[in-house]
């Protein structure tokens, strides 16, 4: 990609450009808010990263058209599961409905950061490479980001999606909480010279653990966790010759390999931030909140909190709904990081290789041997466990006007879709009406449960309100309405909605109210 200059002013500067940032980006873009990337790097870099999507954001990226659903005629009860590991030890599954598709998608961070990259700039968003954030100043209705050149950006509202590290967060003033480390770990991609000498998946030792992905006719990943040792420097670059020492000591063996590529350190470490949000700085990603990467649950923990925070920021921008949506953000998203740093601390406890955990081991194992234990450990490790307002609303067959559509397919433009259950589009709809610019109305083939329902679906999956079909309050759908998507605009003389205003006025009413 060309480097893009940097414009004077947008509605919203995104700093990061990762996976999680340009995810952001493209759900502000999609909405047609002016978005600024600032991103250091003037490449993605292909690195031994995380490359795990897990079912909630798999599903998600299939209500974005990224990735494909389910089989269409899949029953409400069929499920579909794959194998996976708690601890680096076997026997869980992660489970999801099979209408919804793999529950378990394999793709490397740096094809998804391109991809949203490329979506972002097709919809109009800029991002600016090369560009270093020095200082991040808020002011009266706008901020202002310096860049490490002297040159600056002044936008309504900024996200800081630039890692564990996160200028933003520490020009913001947001404190956070932290847990040290207990182990050092290093990962790597490296050609194994002897293939039959190596260790595939998971292997513990009493030095620590292993885990290969064995490539024998190419590139393998090769990870190694020592409990017995801390990095001195994070940043310290990785030898070849540090790697097979480590290795061969915690195998006890040697394990031939040459050929070094990206590599790099990660530890147990885990921080969370006290709010993710401060004024008009917001946090997301790894700025927010850092833990033990076992099991792929960062990557999908930040790319959900991009899916959370897009809708709700262009709603306040586009469309004047409340600045109190913004602090739902932290209301529910914060607590699934906590879930996730919990369970990833109990992940590192279990793998230390001391004799002195093997009853707790021992535990877990019989644990997953239950299928409602196992269940619900699958659904807390995959993200399917959150359940803001009432659950997330399964993928399924639409009728009436959109027969041959599926409500994924709705969900696809970013706007909300209020969906009935009902013999057709009656009260609901037109109490909704008002609303028609940013909502989708539609009618479910066939009803989820034994009385039909109104569920009013946000445009990240989860249902805000629902209503049996027989006896839907107006008003009350109103008020929703006006919560989440902001107040009806005034009906034209065509009986279309008006245009709405400009991004800034929306923006200069929000600061107006105040916070």
């Amino acid at each position: 990609m060309p480097l893009s200059p940097l414009p004077p002013a947008a509605d919203v500067v995104v700093v990061g450009g990762g996976p999680v940032g340009m995810l952001l980006a493209a759900e502000l873009a999609l909405r047609q808010v002016r978005v600024v990337v600032l991103e250091r790097a003037e490449r993605t870099v292909d690195e031994p990263r995380a490359g795990t999507l897990h079912a909630r954001t798999a599903q998600s990226l299939v209500r974005r058209g990224v990735l494909p659903g389910g089989p269409a005629d899949a029953s409400a009860g069929e499920w579909t599961s794959t194998p996976f590991h708690f601890a680096g030890m076997p026997g869980l599954t992660i489970s999801a409905p099979a209408a919804e598709g793999a529950p378990v998608v394999g793709m490397p961070q740096a094809r998804i950061e391109r991809y949203f990259e490329a979506r972002t700039r097709e919809l109009g968003g800029t991002v600016v490479r090369g560009a270093t954030v020095r200082a991040v100043r808020q002011g009266a209705g706008s901020v202002e980001v310096e860049l490490s050149d002297g040159s600056a950006i002044t936008s309504g509202w900024v996200v800081g999606c630039d890692g564990a590290r996160s200028t933003v967060r520490a020009q913001a003033g947001i404190g956070s909480s932290e847990h040290p480390a207990t182990c050092a770990a290093l990962v790597a991609m490296v050609r194994l010279t002897d293939p039959a000498r190596a260790f595939p998946g998971w292997h513990r030792t009493p030095r620590g653990w292993i885990m290969m992905n064995v490539n024998p006719f190419g590139i393998s990943r090769v990870l190694t966790f020592d409990f017995d040792a801390r990095h001195d420097d994070r940043r310290a670059p990785v030898t070849l010759a540090e790697l097979s020492e480590t290795t061969e000591r915690i195998a006890g063996r040697a394990v031939p390999m040459t050929g070094l590529g990206p590599a790099g350190r990660f530890s147990d470490f885990a921080r969370l931030a006290d709010t993710y949000r401060e004024g008009r700085v917001l946090l997301a990603g790894d700025a927010a909140h850092v833990h033990f990467p076992v099991g792929g649950q960062g990557l999908n923990l930040g790319l959900q909190d991009a899916f959370n925070l897009g809708w709700k920021l262009s709603a306040v921008l586009r469309d004047g709904a409340p600045e109190e949506l913004l602090d739902s953000y932290t209301q529910e998203r914060r607590p699934t990081a906590r879930r996730v740093i919990d369970n990833t601390r109990i992940q590192a406890t279990l793998m230390d290789p001391s004799s002195r955990f093997d009853p707790l081991r021992a535990h877990y194992r019989e644990l997953l041997t239950l299928p409602e234990a196992n269940r619900r450990i699958g659904d807390m490790i995959s993200g399917q466990e959150a359940a803001y307002g009432h659950g997330f609303a399964q993928d399924r067959a639409l009728g009436g006007a959109h027969a041959g559509l599926r409500l994924s397919d709705l969900l696809a433009g970013g706007r909300a879709v209020l969906l009935d259950e009902g013999e057709g589009v009656g009260a609901a709809a037109q109490a909704a009406e008002a609303w028609s610019d940013r909502l989708e109305t539609a009618v479910a083939a066939v009803p989820e449960g034994p009385r039909p329902c109104v569920r009013l679906v946000r445009p990240d999956g989860y249902v805000a309100w629902s209503s049996p079909s027989h006896a839907v309050r107006a008003r009350e759908l109103q008020d929703v309405l006006a919560r989440l998507l902001g107040p009806h605009r005034p009906r034209t003389a065509a009986g279309q909605g008006a245009e709405p205003p400009a991004v800034g006025q929306h923006a200069e009413a929000a600061t107006a109210r105040g916070r």
